[in-house]
């Protein structure tokens, strides 16, 4: 099991842990399609080799702006600025459905 610095991932619930191993690995499959190496990948994004190689395994230590420049370089950005757009947002969205009104009465006429 991997050793987190400064978050363990037992603290974390299960599927935000793997959905950041998923993310990580997705990360550096696009690196690698793109030919970026790790050394140029690490200097684009400003941290160490060993900070990338912690964002790519999903480590949750890892700032949130390394991660969104790492988007920002492998040209990812947009999606991730959509993440929690309300119109993607199908719980919410859902919740909005079940507060609407069964029915709309015109108002009292005095």
């Amino acid at each position: 099991m991997e050793d987190f610095t400064s978050v363990s991932s037992t603290s974390l619930p299960l599927p935000v842990t793997h959905a950041l191993r998923k993310l990580g690995r997705d990360l550096a499959l696009a690196r690698r399609k793109r030919g970026i190496s790790t050394a140029d990948m690490a200097s684009r994004l400003f941290v160490s080799k060993d900070t990338l190689w912690r964002l790519e395994k999903g480590d949750p230590s890892v700032a949130m702006g390394t991660l969104a420049t790492a988007a920002f370089v492998l040209q990812l950005h947009s999606r991730l600025a959509d993440l929690a757009a309300p119109a993607a947002d199908q719980l919410a969205l859902s919740l909005d459905e079940e507060r609407l009104p069964k029915r709309i009465r015109s108002p009292r006429r005095a």
